[in-house]
């Protein structure tokens, strides 16, 4: 989602401190792109993503189109949603909200969500990978929000690059929190950069050690990259759910789901490549 939180950042924001993050130092396109990861690196990477389906049903909470999102129907005793970035529609928040969660937002270019809940609470800041005048780390957020509760959270999070130093930063006790995690990953075309790779590799490398793959939707707001038999799109939409919450799984092998739409109306449909998914 391009939304009031990114543009133009990572890559045009002044910060009082760079990014330790590849994404701040150098942009490839697909002209000048170089080839430092292997094939046989990216497509291990890619098969430990493949989407699972367990006895959970895939709902789509939010708009039929941009800022709308699949994930498992296993809300119940969920106690609030944290939502970093505001864009332009705050219909994936007002569902949660409706079903009785209490929902924060952040975001430091912003005076407020585009419309009010009674549950909804927000904070003028920035995530990111440490805490200071104008940003705070996911931690520092949740357990100021909710100070005395060890209840399960739903994460979604479209911070237009930034979701990469913010995985880094929280702490493993906060990741097993969320049970159901929304994401949204940018530039994953770089992923044939190695040094980009290792970032983006380690960064899902963590997120599974807690929660497994259960839908990934590419945004075609952006292109793919082809190269050596492996279609990467740009930005792609990420669900997970946490491992002691999926039972009797298989791998999902029809895509697009049902539920799913594009993100941009107005540009060609984009269907995620089979290489992301176990097809056979």
């Amino acid at each position: 989602m391009f939304n009031s939180f990114g543009k133009p950042f990572p890559f045009g924001m002044v910060m009082e401190k760079p990014l330790n993050s590849f994404l701040a130092k150098k942009i490839f396109t697909a002209e000048n792109l170089p080839t430092t990861t292997s094939t046989e690196e990216l497509q291990s990477f890619l098969k430990k993503l493949y989407p699972l389906t367990g006895d959970k049903e895939l709902i789509r909470l939010g708009p039929k189109g941009d800022g709308g999102y699949l994930l498992p129907d296993d809300l119940n005793g969920i106690q609030a949603c944290f939502s970093p970035g505001i864009g332009f529609s705050s219909e994936f928040e007002r569902d949660c909200a409706q079903r009785g969660m209490k929902v924060f937002l952040a975001d430091k270019s912003v005076n407020g969500p585009i419309s009010e809940h009674e549950l909804f609470y927000f904070t003028k800041k920035y995530i990111g990978a440490e805490s200071n005048d104008d940003f705070m780390t996911l931690d520092d957020w949740v357990y100021s929000s909710l100070p005395e509760t060890n209840s399960d959270l739903l994460l979604q999070i479209d911070i237009e690059g930034f979701e990469y130093e913010v995985f880094q930063s929280i702490s493993e006790h906060l990741m097993r929190r969320f049970r159901i995690i929304v994401a949204e990953f940018h530039e994953l075309n770089q992923l044939w950069v190695n040094s980009f790779f290792k970032i983006a590799a380690g960064v899902f490398g963590k997120i599974l050690q807690t929660h497994t793959s259960v839908h990934i939707h590419p945004n075609n707001h952006a292109g793919v990259i082809q190269r050596n038999g492996i279609d990467i799109p740009q930005v792609m939409e990420f669900s997970f759910i946490r491992n002691d919450r999926i039972d009797n799984y298989s791998h999902q092998k029809t895509f697009p789901n049902p539920l799913d739409y594009d993100n941009n109306p107005f540009s060609a449909s984009l269907v995620l490549p089979k290489c992301w998914y176990k097809n056979v």
